[in-house]
């Protein structure tokens, strides 16, 4: 049934204590050579807002807000309002799913070969992906003698894809070890940075002390946007001058992180193309710089991916995953794409935890993924 589906397509995306990193050079290993600190001041009336957006250009920081209205946390129990965001973030997704869906059953009571092509058809449309659509609809194909209207397929394909999300791991918790260090990797644009920025300001509504190590030091204008974003989080900073070692940034994170008390440490990186093995060799030494200075760590690699990029991000995923280990899934801009069953493919092809989900460009519109919310929201 796919093959007639391409055929027929053939046819026819409280402010940080600005102080200067620590410098640490004692004990620094050889291969992460430290570069000195440059002090970490930074005027925001001096960084435009241009400046502050994300390497893709959206999620940015608004220039001159007021963070204590702007900045909340995470919810882990699934509150009405962030229900109803998600909701708004998946409408696009959820228009197609739920419009078609109806008018399969158009003049038909009952599922037939013809509702089973179209039904297939619309779930790749979604980017469910083509081997994921295809074990759906043989399940559904031996149930359809059951199945007497919209409503009811729409219930079983709930049940079907919430199967998808049992079989994978559960994400790793917050180590006893402090500092806890998460390691963010992505290619560029995927939104890292504002990524990491959202998940400091969860981490201190939570009571919790926050740095960030500003490690992306090559692309212009990156250790501006974390500062701007550390402020408005209430994290501590970590940064060298442009072009420095980005392992060396990393270790005196840890440094500093260890000599403040910090609880979680995010480790932002530059963007990195998975095809790239020169700059994938240069992440892993990251890697290794931190679990010197820090046994275990980074305890997490949380990998960004962007939505918009539909099934080429499951090839960035098992790169980076075969690279560093990946620990775990986040996927953002959902809201700007029609086929957010990329979520689906995600869990059924990658071993891979998925975390959290963006679905706007609000503070709360990261989300702990909850698969059970996602499944209603989608339908």
């Amino acid at each position: 049934m796919a093959f007639k589906w391409f055929k027929k397509k053939k046819d026819d995306v409280a402010p940080p204590a600005e102080t200067d990193a620590a410098s640490v050079d004692a004990g620094l290993p050889e291969e992460a050579a430290a570069e000195a600190p440059v002090a970490a001041h930074t005027r925001e009336e001096d960084i435009t807002a241009a400046e502050a957006a994300d390497e893709s250009g959206t999620d940015s920081v608004p220039a001159g807000e007021d963070s204590s209205s702007d900045v909340q946390a995470l919810s882990e129990n699934g509150g009405s309002g962030l229900f109803a965001r998600l909701k708004s973030g998946l409408s696009k997704t959820r228009k197609i799913l739920t419009t078609d869906i109806d008018e399969l059953f158009l003049g038909k009571k009952i599922v037939d070969d013809d509702m089973i092509e179209d039904l297939e058809e619309l779930l790749i449309t979604a980017d469910m992906g083509v081997q994921t659509t295809m074990d759906i609809m043989e399940r559904i194909s031996g149930k359809r003698s059951r199945i007497s209207g919209a409503g009811e397929l729409k219930r079983v394909l709930k049940e079907e894809i919430l199967a998808y999300f049992d079989t994978v791991p559960d994400a790793p918790s917050d180590s006893a070890i402090q500092p806890h260090v998460v390691m963010v990797v992505g290619v560029n644009g995927v939104g890292k940075t504002t990524t990491i920025g959202k998940l400091a300001a969860h981490q201190s509504r939570r009571g919790k002390k926050v740095l960030i190590a500003a490690a992306d030091t090559f692309r212009a204008a990156a250790i501006e946007q974390v500062a701007i974003w550390a402020e408005r989080a209430g994290a501590d900073i970590v940064r060298h001058k442009d072009n420095a070692d980005p392992a060396a940034v990393a270790y005196d994170g840890i440094e500093a992180a260890i000599s403040r008390g910090v609880d979680t440490v995010f480790v932002d990186t530059a963007g990195r193309l998975h095809t790239k093995v020169n700059l994938m060799e240069e992440i892993k030494k990251i890697q290794r710089t931190l679990a010197k200075r820090l046994p275990d760590a980074p305890h997490e690699v949380l990998l960004v991916l962007d939505a918009t990029t539909g099934q080429n991000a499951l090839s960035q995923a098992k790169m980076f995953n075969d690279a560093l280990g990946v620990t775990g899934i986040a996927l953002t801009k959902l809201d700007g794409t029609a086929k957010g069953g990329i979520v689906i493919s995600i869990c059924s092809s990658l071993n891979i935890p998925l975390k959290y989900i963006g679905v706007g460009e609000g503070m709360e519109d990261l989300q702990i993924f909850d698969p059970q919310q996602f499944v209603e929201a989608l339908f």
